[in-house]
């Protein structure tokens, strides 16, 4: 059960829009509920003509000399605007970055295996960082990552585009993938494949437990989220 803030001083949020006796400034130009533009008129005039109409006298660009000021149902119009934000909001698309860790002595079935994660999180069109970890003397032999990473990128290169190169970082070499624009497009041949049984032979149960499990495994962080 969530606790409940204690003490929250916050003042409420405020609609900082000036509508009707809101608006202080001696005369405005005005723009009526059609469309059309009216002309300067004096702020009271203004607001009778808005009242005539049962609508509402909105300024809508303030910083103007005079002011602007629409006649509207400014309920309705907050209300379409907020429809407008949510089906702005819907349609942003949500870029997930994974992580798989690599060792520059990696076994073969253990790089056929992380290769197989990598294509899959890049056909759900996330990015994908790569980290080669060396460890003791291993760090005096850069190049062993660099094979690899060169390898994985090559062996890739339908679904995944070189975003970040590789990169020596201390003891940790990365590189970032995207997806390529076939992924992004959904033009790329049997992409989808695998999605159930998990690609080259991995069971089908993993489902939603795969990236978890996957990050156990791999000593992999929280997948991060790009604004």
């Amino acid at each position: 059960m969530p606790v409940p803030r204690r003490f929250d001083r916050r003042p409420p949020e405020r609609d900082q829009t000036r509508i009707n006796e809101r608006i202080r400034v001696p005369e405005v130009r005005v723009i009526g509920d059609d469309g059309n533009q009216i002309g300067v008129m004096r702020t009271d005039e203004a607001l009778r003509y808005a009242q005539q109409r049962d609508l509402d006298l909105v300024e809508v660009a303030p910083d103007a000399r005079p002011p602007v000021c629409r006649v509207l149902d400014y309920s309705k119009y907050k209300y379409e605007q907020s429809q407008k934000q949510k089906q702005a909001r819907k349609h942003q698309q949500q870029i997930t970055v994974r992580e798989i860790k690599f060792r520059p002595k990696i076994a073969e079935q253990d790089y056929a295996t992380k290769k197989r994660h990598v294509e899959r999180f890049l056909r759900h069109k996330d990015k994908v960082k790569i980290t080669i970890m060396f460890r003791g003397r291993e760090v005096t032999h850069p190049e062993r990552g660099q094979l690899i990473l060169d390898r994985l990128a090559e062996e890739l290169t339908d679904l995944a585009i070189i975003e970040q190169r590789p990169n020596l970082d201390g003891r940790n070499m990365t590189m970032l993938l995207g997806p390529s624009k076939a992924v992004l497009s959904g033009t790329l041949e049997g992409e989808g494949e695998g999605d159930g049984v998990g690609g080259d032979g991995e069971q089908a149960g993993d489902g939603e437990q795969a990236p978890a499990a996957e990050q156990a495994a791999n000593g992999t962080p929280a997948a991060q989220t790009e604004d």
